[in-house]
């Protein structure tokens, strides 16, 4: 295919940032920037952006692109093919009723999260101020979307076909606590069965003994099923592994020298690859790298992907942070508390540093489900989770798009807390898989 001219009266890093992303990464089309409008005035077709040219497919610009730093914006809401939109033009004569690129720009740099907030008690910020919460868009990859219908209609106006990108899935996994009963020295265990007799739990009494007598397996030990799991269905899972050195209310994961936790940490860089999960404080008190450099050792590999623990993210604090310690991917763009798209994608796309206004080298790669937060924040059962994640899913088919869910070993274990959820969470990869094969043959 022929190289796609894009004219521009004016040029920036964000808008490179964009056209990668839009035109390389998602419809595999190459592409140059034109300022001289002379230049297009015996193309056949091209892209311009801000004006409406003859034989053109023109693009409005609501002016974000060419701003630098942040400056509090508010988003015309608009509609286009069906879709919800974002910057949408008052003037009319374009192609499109809205400004692709900025909207595009606007949820993958995560724009709003560089405004004042309030954090939320765990110091990130909250889902229920983004723009995709507000408009009751948070479980639409919109951007994936509009790339959808853009790629329609565009191939409609060059006459050539533009195929698709295969829909893809990517179970990820953050081993917070690897075990229940097992592996945490007298003093937690005591402490444990003290806070049982206190609250009348003779089931959980009976289970911890029965476990430690191992006459029972440890309820959130699910390693070997999920090894078995994955292996039949073909699927390439990511751990990412609490490393704490120091046990702490929000760090309960055993040491990662114990050797019950060697043990765990092997047998997982075998099957796959594995990331880092810092713990809670490792940002304060620059654990991180530490905490890297042991994971490392006990794991064999060297470790370049991460997911914050609690998704205690702060843009651009955590990402610099990050590339400072040899990160070069990471899969905390999603939220602790909501379940959806923070960025309106399940594509990954490189982290752009709006303070910088530089397109930086790590890839940033968003969920859109966590289990903890449907079971702890929403409130929802088995049934209903999946069923949330069964329509973000069909979402994300439709676009083309990549799924990224986010489990925990516990919550496919065989706890009585998360009773259903494992069977559940089997039949959910059963679909994936059909899903995939269908892709692959076609």
């Amino acid at each position: 295919m022929e190289t796609i001219v894009v004219y521009s009266a004016e040029s920036s890093t964000r808008l490179k940032f964009v056209l990668d992303w839009l035109l390389k990464e998602r419809l595999h089309l190459t592409y140059t920037i034109t300022s001289n409008e002379a230049e297009t005035t015996n193309l056949p077709f091209f892209i311009s952006y801000g004006k409406s040219l003859p034989n053109s497919f023109s693009i409005p610009d609501e002016q974000l692109l060419w701003k630098k730093g942040t400056h509090k914006v508010d988003p015309h809401a608009g509609t286009w093919c069906d879709i919800p939109t974002l910057f949408a033009a008052e003037a009319g004569g374009f192609t499109l009723p809205f400004d692709l690129f900025s909207a595009i720009f606007f949820l993958l740099s995560r724009y709003e999260e560089y405004y004042h907030y309030h954090a939320d008690k765990h110091g990130r910020y909250p889902a229920t101020h983004s723009i995709l919460y507000k408009k009751g868009w948070l479980q639409r990859p919109l951007a994936d979307e509009w790339v959808t219908a853009f790629r329609k209609q565009l191939q409609t106006a060059i006459g050539v076909n533009i195929g698709p990108t295969p829909f893809l899935f990517r179970p990820t996994y953050d081993i917070d606590m690897a075990y229940s009963h097992l592996h945490k020295g007298v003093g937690r265990i005591v402490g444990a069965y003290v806070r049982a007799l206190l609250k009348g739990d003779v089931r959980q009494i009976n289970e911890r003994t029965k476990v430690l007598k191992k006459k029972q397996k440890d309820p959130y030990d699910s390693f070997r099923w999920l090894r078995q799991m994955h292996k039949e269905y073909d699927l390439k899972p990511l751990y990412f592994v609490l490393s704490s050195f120091k046990t702490t209310a929000f760090d309960k994961n055993i040491h990662p020298q114990h050797p019950a936790m060697v043990r765990v940490i092997k047998n997982l860089a075998r099957e796959s690859a594995v990331g880092i999960h810092p713990s809670y404080f490792s940002e304060h008190n620059n654990m991180m790298g530490e905490e890297k450099r042991m994971l490392e050792h006990v794991s064999g590999q060297g470790i370049h992907a991460s997911r914050q623990h609690y998704i205690r993210m702060k843009i651009p604090q955590t990402y610099r942070q990050l590339q400072k310690q040899g990160i070069t991917e990471d899969y905390s763009m999603g939220y602790g508390s909501h379940l959806g798209f923070r960025a309106g994608t399940g594509n990954s796309f490189s982290w752009y540093d709006v303070a910088n206004e530089t397109i930086s080298p790590l890839r940033i790669y968003p969920f859109c489900f966590m289990d903890t937060t449907a079971h702890y924040e929403t409130k929802l059962s088995a049934a209903e989770a999946f069923e949330r994640l069964d329509a973000m899913s069909k979402k994300l088919q439709l676009t083309g798009s990549m799924m990224i869910t986010v489990f925990h070993n516990f919550s496919l274990g065989t706890s009585a807390e998360w009773k259903g959820w494992r069977a559940a969470y089997e039949h959910f990869m059963q679909e994936q898989t059909k899903v995939l094969a269908i892709n692959h043959f076609t």
